[in-house]
């Protein structure tokens, strides 16, 4: 197949592309009305379709024969367990978990927070979920309780299921006592708490509102999937804004079905039956499209794992799992390659199993760069896809689709853009750039099925943040640029959102906290290169005079406090004490220009800074601090 006239035919005939596309589904009603607008002028895909994901990840693969073949291999080497899971057993669990939820009162169009480590019932829950029309949002389970109240207040759950507890390689973090202050900290009240017990001798409080998952389970019957309407949401996922407040990325059920069918087939090259991995959290977007409803829906065995690329017990973890599981493509980002890289640059763990299963490994998350896409090729000898998306998209924008055809790489390039995806890169005033030059990444109207419906509450936040800013298109956030052959490259946000080991989160935020303590005057906190994790934040402060308090104490404390509001996904570890910010005349703090003297960058002192000087003190305070900037 040719991608070029494939990919055209998706941006010339939307209608008859996406219709043919949804046909690979089973519907309990089939839609007639392929694409729609919105009155808001937006756009939705199978508007008058009804069908159900719980229903196209389970049931549907027992009614065709499939009841025994694996859906779920559960591997934890932090716990030392290993599971595999059936369609019929999935089907056991999902189906008596979501009369539970009934039981408890729960109907379609309520919203169900999941906060839970990377175990089976998550999984569980997120499908129970959709299979009564109750609306999920999974939160990552390394946020901490303030993240999880903000949460709790913003899409009001009826309830919340955790677990006893997470791990973190070899430390138990207990998750009910971070529900609880969660849940005091919130306006919003949820009914009820369902607790599933690991038995890791966790703290687990009791509460009034607790409910056990494992006797809520045993204790109730299967129920059916409900039909729901194709544009009915699945999820609620909060990616970070940069205002510090999270927002609710909506998701339909229909066009986001329809998309990852599609995607798992022509952007991954992944069969029915196949086994796929993606190393990622169900916290985050990958979990959701690729852990759990992409490679189900294909009918593929999907693995769950629970550890990390290294430390669990070394860096010979992720190809343990890949020959042991018979893994035929593989999905992580490239932060996990670098760390496995740095402990074994010569790659000798790799030689030690056989892989020769192992078609494809993608990156994602983060932008890949040469060094580490060409480590990956040589020792794994097989095509490595760097491909780019978003929390917003739910599923690849750009990449090399194998299942198409395999095109040529430029390292540094996710290539070309998926089927559906009409990207161009804009100037300030929304023209197209020509000849390479750098501009914002924008898709034309209307996006492809499966990307965002609005934010959860709040459309208009949506509009502006999303489609104001260049009428007609989608504005991604992220700056870039395409080459003469086509290829477009990401350069990475133009906001205030850092990209920390593939986890999106808001500088913003970070800087709310750290301008409430006490010695702080004035604040900055922005991304800065990182070798490992690609960025990671750093603080610079202006200290309050007539302090009485040691700064070394200071700097620890305002860490300490970001862990403890934010949690340690943020990777807050650098703070530096300095005299004064540079700003601009009208007192905006001149971030870009911090960043790019943190980075070694190029950079040029704008003329509205009201004083020159104060870079040339910021370059000493870098000089003099070499902590992390440059380092892991």
């Amino acid at each position: 197949m040719n991608y070029q006239d494939f990919y055209k035919n998706s941006i010339d005939n939307p209608q008859d592309f996406w219709k043919e596309q949804s046909e690979e589904l089973d519907w309990f009603v089939k839609p007639s009305k392929i694409l729609s607008n919105t009155k808001d002028g937006y756009h939705q895909w199978f508007e008058d379709g009804e069908t159900n994901l719980s229903y196209l990840c389970i049931d549907k693969h027992i009614k065709d024969g499939f009841g025994h073949q694996n859906a779920i291999i559960y591997d934890s080497p932090v716990t030392n367990t290993k599971q595999k899971i059936t369609y019929h057993e999935l089907y056991d669990q999902v189906s008596k978990l979501a009369g539970g939820l009934q039981s408890l009162g729960l109907q379609k169009g309520d919203t169900v927070i999941i906060y839970m480590p990377m175990i089976p019932q998550a999984v569980f829950a997120m499908l129970a979920c959709v299979r009564i029309g109750v609306i999920h949002s999974v939160v990552f389970g390394g946020f901490a309780p303030h993240e999880l109240a903000i949460r709790i207040d913003d899409c009001k759950p009826k309830a919340v299921i955790t677990a006893s507890s997470g791990i973190e390689i070899d430390r138990i973090i207990p998750y009910k006592p971070f529900v609880d202050e969660a849940i005091n900290q919130a306006s919003h009240k949820p009914k009820n708490v369902i607790v599933f017990n690991r038995h890791l001798k966790a703290d687990i409080p009791k509460k009034n509102y607790d409910i056990d998952y494992t006797e809520l389970v045993n204790s109730s019957k299967s129920v059916p999937a409900i039909s729901v309407e194709s544009t009915h949401p699945s999820y609620i996922l909060y990616t970070s804004g940069t205002t510090g407040t999270p927002k609710g990325i909506i998701r339909d059920t229909g066009g986001y079905a329809t998309a990852l069918k599609f995607s798992m087939r022509y952007v991954y090259g992944v069969n029915p039956g196949d086994v796929f991995w993606a190393a990622s959290d169900v916290g985050w977007v990958v979990g959701h499209s690729y852990i759990v409803y992409a490679p189900l829906i294909n009918r593929n065995t999907t693995i769950l794992f629970e550890g990390k690329p290294i430390r669990t017990p070394d860096a010979s973890t992720f190809w343990r799992v890949i020959s042991e599981h018979s893994v035929n493509v593989m999905f992580t980002a490239p932060t996990a390659i670098r760390a496995i890289k740095k402990e074994d640059p010569h790659g000798r763990f790799i030689k030690q199993f056989d892989l020769s299963c192992l078609k494809y490994q993608f990156l994602a998350g983060e932008r890949c760069d040469v060094a580490t896409l060409q480590w990956t090729q040589t020792h794994l000898n097989v095509p490595v896809i760097d491909h780019w998306w978003q929390t917003e998209s739910g599923w690849p924008m750009l990449a090399n689709m194998v299942g198409v055809a395999q095109e040529d790489v430029k390292p540094g390039s996710a290539t070309f853009p998926v089927c559906g995806y009409d990207i161009r890169i804009l100037s300030e005033d929304g023209e197209e750039t020509t000849n390479s030059a750098e501009g914002y990444v924008a898709v034309k109207l209307p996006l492809p099925p499966g990307t965002l419906m609005s934010l959860w509450g709040n459309p208009e936040r949506f509009k502006k943040g999303y489609l104001d800013r260049f009428p007609g298109y989608y504005f991604s956030g992220d700056g870039g640029y395409q080459d003469e052959d086509g290829y477009i490259f990401i350069t990475g946000r133009v906001d205030d959102v850092i990209n920390v080991a593939g986890h999106r989160l808001s500088t913003a935020e970070m800087e709310e906290v750290v301008a409430a303590h006490a010695a702080v005057a004035e604040c900055a906190v922005f991304g800065v290169h990182c070798d490992l994790k690609g960025q990671k934040p750093l603080g610079l402060i202006v200290l309050k005079s007539e302090l009485d308090q040691d700064v070394s104490n200071i700097q620890k404390d305002i860490i300490k406090r970001v862990r403890h509001e934010i949690g340690a996904v943020a990777s807050f570890k650098d703070v530096l004490v300095v005299e004064r910010l540079p700003k601009t005349r009208s007192g905006k703090i001149l971030r870009k220009l911090l960043r790019n003297i943190a980075d070694e960058l190029n950079y040029n002192i704008p003329s509205t800074i009201d004083d020159p000087n104060i870079i040339e003190e910021i370059k000493v305070v870098y000089q003099n601090h070499q902590i992390g900037i440059h380092k892991n």
